[in-house]
């Protein structure tokens, strides 16, 4: 089954359609690379899909074992190398989670190896850095 369509709309932009929900999300050329930036670029959502996965498993693990991360945040910078070819070099994201009940420093490992090994992290390129920050605020 086909999981997306892209329309390349001119001018540097795309849409792309989720095909099982209908769901759009736009993509805009970077400023530093002929773009507006008015939306996400394609390699903001490669670098915004490593935390949105790592939260996401997370977030099943959390479920499974009674946990409960709502309201916990991360935030991705993504940085490119400045020689060509453009491609992305280093990914932070750093986590701010807040959990009920409080975590165990042992739980709280537990769910940093299952951000570490979530299927996005495990499916780039091994020469994009990936540096994941784990912030505990209760």
């Amino acid at each position: 089954m086909k999981t997306s369509k892209i329309i390349y709309n001119g001018g540097l932009n795309t849409e792309m359609t989720h095909l099982k929900s209908g769901k759009t999300v736009v993509t805009d050329a970077p400023t530093d690379n002929n773009g507006k930036g008015e939306a996400f670029s394609p390699t903001d959502l490669a670098a915004t899909s490593l935390g949105a996965c790592a939260i996401t498993v997370i977030g099943i693990a959390a479920q499974n074992a009674g946990h409960e991360f709502k309201n916990s945040e991360v935030q991705i910078t993504k940085i490119m190398t400045s020689e060509a070819p453009r491609k992305i070099a280093k990914i932070i994201a750093e986590f701010d989670f807040t959990c009920e009940p409080p975590l165990s420093d042992s739980d709280k490992k537990r769910y940093e190896r299952v951000a570490l090994t979530c299927p996005v992290s495990l499916s780039l390129h091994p020469d994009i850095e990936q540096e994941m920050i784990f912030n505990w605020l209760n």
